[in-house]
């Protein structure tokens, strides 16, 4: 038996009549509950009759048909319709309105929501954000329902954005945001109003590591806006969980008069980070690098810098490469993960690393940078002090890729732009 299927377009504003076609009042909008189903169901009618919206459940609906809503009963219940919590209107909360498609994650428009009929409930089942909606209510009628949905975008992947719905008291759910990249989360908050923005950024905020993450990946634009919305404690907190490197290129960024202020309110360990790497220039190597790297003595067994690794808070793109140190501390050489893991656990880590003749120094211009980077196909440069004993920090492959791309390439390349 073939699926109903509706658009909710061709339901709206359309007039609900008894049982002799008499007219009745005119369909505002269809309500359903969020939160129990995939395909939440429709769970009733807002109709406008004598002037007041009132409600009609879907059990007295007893079908959508030429133009028209049928009404089942025998008498309509005069109360007004309240929203109850959880509970959407279709056009008024979702048509025409921004939506958060998880799969691949980006930001849909809702042009059309269609509805299916399965097993005798009414369901919402998908979301059209093409034009093709906007062709099919520009034509006749009769026409305009030949136009199908080429582009459906199933409802189990969407969330819809709270600030279209205060009353409601929904929220996006942390847990299915956490699926997502940082990357892709930052694009959402940058192809999202302010407001939604922050309701994406409210919700990865119960990871604090997650939400740090996210805010890396934002762009300089979207970074001081959400920063300048906050108090200056907010703002430290933020910048406290992100990495040194980012954290400094933010404040550089931030109101002169509020930079100290928020430096002040961070840990002493980020602090003292962050002050070091404010004082280079911030287009040398000394400027983008990450001052936190793992190194251990050259004469521990493999299998502890192994251990190191599994429990090190290092970001994972400077963990590529561990660096030896001597008993003086001086650098002595590096080894990749890989090595690591290929080698006998039993054999002392200065066995296994490799001298450092590739390396770059806190003052060289990114330009520099990048060629000895690509000369010497590193994904993690040391920057070495003048006298090549000691480590400074490590320029990865990402922080030279952000000074490579052009900037706002993201935008140019339509990575933050919505669909529909």
């Amino acid at each position: 038996m073939p699926v109903e299927i509706l658009h909710l377009s061709s339901v709206i504003k359309r007039p609900l009549v008894d049982e002799a076609g008499d007219r009745l009042g005119r369909v505002q909008d269809l309500i359903v509950r969020v939160g129990e189903s995939p395909h939440p169901p429709i769970v009733g009618l807002v109709v406008k009759i004598g002037g007041r919206d009132l409600f009609v459940p879907i059990r007295k609906i007893a079908g959508f048909e030429s133009g028209r809503v049928h009404f089942a009963g025998e008498r309509v219940d005069l109360r007004r319709f309240e929203r109850r919590e959880g509970e959407l209107l279709l056009a008024k909360d979702l048509m025409a309105r921004h939506l958060i498609n998880l799969v691949g994650g980006r930001i849909i428009r809702a042009n059309e929501i269609e509805l299916a009929r399965i097993d005798g409930t009414w369901e919402v089942v998908g979301v059209d954000p093409t034009s093709r909606p906007v062709l099919r209510r520009l034509v006749p009628r009769r026409l305009g329902e030949g136009i199908k949905p080429k582009a459906l975008v199933d409802w189990a992947s969407i969330e819809p954005f709270v600030s279209h719905v205060p009353t409601a008291r929904l929220h996006i759910p942390y847990r299915k945001l956490a699926r997502l990249h940082p990357a892709q989360i930052a694009d959402l908050v940058e192809a999202a109003s302010h407001e939604e923005g922050e309701e994406i950024i409210e919700a990865v905020g119960q990871d604090r590591e997650l939400e740090a993450d996210v805010f890396e990946e934002l762009d300089t634009e979207h970074q001081l806006e959400f920063v300048e919305s906050r108090s200056d404690p907010e703002a430290a907190r933020l910048l406290s969980s992100m990495a040194p490197d980012d954290a400094a290129d933010l404040i550089m960024e931030v109101d002169q008069d509020r930079r100290l202020p928020i430096l002040a309110l961070l840990p002493e360990p980020q602090q003292r980070k962050v002050r070091s790497l404010l004082s280079y220039n911030p287009e040398t190597a000394g400027g983008i690098m990450n001052p936190d790297f793992l190194s251990l003595p050259e004469d521990v067994p493999v299998a502890a810098v192994l251990d190191a690794i599994r429990t090190s808070r290092i970001p994972p793109e400077s963990l590529q490469v561990v660096f030896a140190t001597a008993p003086g501390g001086d650098l002595t050489g590096s080894a990749s993960v890989v090595s690591l893991i290929k080698a006998d656990p039993r054999q002392t880590f200065g066995t296994v690393v490799r001298p450092i003749p590739a390396h770059v120094h806190a003052d060289w211009d990114l330009h520099a940078t990048v060629r000895k980077m690509t000369d010497f196909n590193l994904v993690v440069a040391p920057v070495l002090d003048p006298e090549h004993h000691h480590l400074l920090g490590v320029v990865t492959v990402d922080d030279v890729l952000e000074f490579v791309l052009p900037t706002g390439w993201r935008r140019d390349f339509g990575m933050t732009s919505a669909e529909g």
